[in-house]
């Protein structure tokens, strides 16, 4: 296979169709071997509770901005945090742990479709293309403090972007072109003949989709580092899949940490890509040699 550069990756079996588009997180940080393969132990995002714990609802990992029911409308504030209030620097717990991976390694975001490819036609308003696009930022000097207006499309690939004090890693479609809700609809059943797998923890039968992201190679040996996943899902004007004639915005966010290591998995390797392995846990080709759609 052709090689990309070095430095430049309870059994849910529920197939019945939903029939209400539900929202998305980032469920796995997961670090990414040279051929192509998600390697665990797997990391979460900071507060992240589990489909399985009791009493479990999609509120507890969703964060929405702007929120429902905001007075003034459908408008971001200036002091709207990037990250829900849950979801604070160093929370985490035994059972979801951060992810442990080193500078310049590759690292797959995975997240639920939860309708957002499959169902798009039951959602009444007018979308963009491929479901939105999904941005992750990095910080080594993550705040508490952190806006989501002061580094969404402020941060810039150069770190040169407003404050300076993180960088845009990545740009993905949300829809990365393989993942599926096991439904009755014709993109559903033609992506589980495409990409057809055996229902397996925690997926399920379902396929998850990811944003599968290089790290930068200057970070720091050891410590921590923040990144940042926003997916912009804006509502457009009608007759128009322009981004740019947003009506309404619609933003969610996951907020997570990593803990660096010296040990790396690809940063000095090329990746020799193997197609024909487990769609459980093989990631997107096309993803790996270039951070931004």
């Amino acid at each position: 296979m052709a090689p990309f550069g070095l430095c430049a990756l309870l059994l849910a079996l529920a197939i019945s169709i939903r029939p209400i588009l539900t929202h998305s997180w980032v469920e796995q940080l997961v670090r990414i071997a040279p051929n192509g393969t998600m390697i665990a132990p797997a990391g979460y995002i900071r507060g992240y509770v589990g489909r399985t714990e009791p009493g479990f609802n999609d509120a507890e990992n969703t964060y929405l901005l702007p929120p429902n029911g905001r007075p003034d409308g459908k408008v971001v504030h200036s002091d709207d945090r990037i990250c829900k209030a849950t979801q604070q620097i160093g929370n985490y717990s035994e059972d979801y742990p951060m992810l442990h991976v080193a500078r310049g390694d590759l690292v797959a975001l995975r997240y639920q479709e939860n309708g957002h490819v499959t169902l798009t036609k039951s959602n009444a308003n007018v979308k963009p293309d491929k479901s939105g696009i999904v941005y992750v930022y990095g910080t080594a000097n993550p705040l508490a403090s952190d806006t989501l207006l002061g580094i969404h499309q402020v941060w810039t690939a150069d770190g040169q972007g407003g404050d300076r004090r993180g960088r845009l890693l990545a740009t993905r479609n949300f829809d990365d072109g393989q993942c599926y809700q096991i439904n009755d609809t014709p993109i559903s059943k033609s992506r589980q003949i495409q990409a057809s797998k055996e229902a397996e923890d925690p997926q399920g039968a379902d396929l998850w989709c990811q944003s599968d992201i290089r790290l930068p190679c200057d970070l720091p040996r050891a410590g921590t580092y923040t990144l940042y996943w926003v997916w912009d899902w804006p509502t457009l004007a009608p007759e128009t899949n322009n981004q740019s004639a947003v009506v309404s915005p619609e933003i969610y966010t996951s907020c997570m940490d990593i803990n660096l290591d010296d040990f790396s998995q690809s940063a000095d390797q090329n990746v020799n890509f193997i197609h024909e392995q487990d769609a459980n846990s093989r990631v997107i080709y096309e993803q790996l040699d270039n951070n931004f759609i």
